[in-house]
């Protein structure tokens, strides 16, 4: 199952970093994948969202950048990535749009 980095996310910011130890524990080195999906209720917007990685949970760098181009309609896009940080998480580092929103997800 998929985490949640950003759950319907309206403003700018960080969300909570996620580390290996906070699910079950299994095999999780290697391949990641992150997904970024967002909309709006009326006319088009746009939103960034840095997925960021940390070994040390304090100092974070830019693993990738996810650029959507919002409207009413859904939409998603993301990127995979061979690494093995120790926390990860997802910035809003910009949002527009009426009552736009964005969840970030992550697999691996």
């Amino acid at each position: 199952m998929a985490q949640v980095l950003l759950n319907a996310a309206t403003t700018t910011g960080a969300g909570t970093a996620w580390h290996e130890r906070d699910t079950v524990p299994k095999y999780t080195y290697g391949y990641r994948s992150f997904q970024a999906k967002g909309n709006t209720t009326a006319s088009t917007g746009a939103a960034t969202v840095l997925i960021q990685v940390s070994n040390d949970g304090t100092n974070y760098i830019t693993l990738g950048t996810i650029t959507l181009t919002l409207g009413v309609a859904v939409t998603s896009d993301g990127f995979a990535a061979a690494n093995s940080w120790e926390y990860y998480r997802a910035n809003l580092s910009a949002v527009s749009g009426t009552n736009a929103t964005v969840t970030v997800y992550m697999k691996g």
